[in-house]
């Protein structure tokens, strides 16, 4: 399942966000990269104390993100990286190493920081079943998809393309029973703004997404 979602920075976040990033000292990207993924990664990741707190303060407001939260049921976070590519630079084809840090890589997302009209190129290509997936999203938007996918960032050829990426490890191992988490959540907050409906079908919906979360879930 993939999935698109605005806003998960706001305007004011964003902007502090883009302001901090201007601020970072960058190294050379590979060496977060698996063995295989090394001949193909071609881009910058932020280093040092002022990243590492740009990073707590994008995962707070993952935290916060209801939608990301129902989708992701997450378990644990693994490493979360802020990436740039300038021109010339690209990430090939490649798939995620299955372990992060000791932390299973279930799920994979990008928070784009850039607007698209930033830059050239870029975008994040996923392999799905129902085809080739192109994402380029604007400013503050993420994307969420399998760790599982093959996927390349396309080359840049002009301009900056800044984002945030990272892995997750999600407290529900099946695919399907995210999906059908993700469902039910959604459900359950379209009836919220329906007065008329009887608050048994409210609770009976949150107990059948808390059993479904006991039933799938890991230790």
């Amino acid at each position: 399942m993939l999935i698109v979602m605005d806003q998960i920075l706001g305007s004011e976040d964003l902007e502090r966000a883009r302001s901090e990033v201007e601020t970072l000292s960058f190294v050379d990207g590979k060496a977060t990269a698996g063995a295989l993924a090394k001949s193909v990664k071609n881009n910058q990741q932020a280093k040092g104390g002022a990243a590492d707190a740009l990073i707590e303060f994008v995962q707070r407001a993952l935290e916060r993100h209801e939608i990301f939260q129902a989708a992701a049921q997450v378990k644990t976070y693994g490493p979360i990286l802020i990436s740039r590519y300038q021109p010339g630079m690209a990430y090939g084809l490649h798939v995620d190493n299955a372990y992060m840090n000791g932390v299973r890589s279930d799920l994979s997302f990008t928070l784009f920081l850039s607007e698209p009209d930033s830059y050239d190129g870029g975008a994040l290509c996923v392999e799905q079943p129902a085809g080739r997936q192109i994402i380029k999203l604007p400013a503050g938007s993420l994307v969420l998809y399998p760790s599982t996918t093959l996927h390349e960032v396309e080359p840049v050829t002009r301009g900056e393309r800044l984002a945030v990426v990272g892995w997750i490890e999600s407290r529900v191992l099946s695919a399907e029973g995210r999906e059908a988490l993700f469902d039910l959540a959604q459900v359950r907050a379209s009836l919220a703004t329906v007065p008329e409906v009887d608050p048994i079908v409210r609770l009976t919906l949150q107990k059948a997404e808390a059993n479904l979360i006991r039933l799938m879930s890991r230790l």
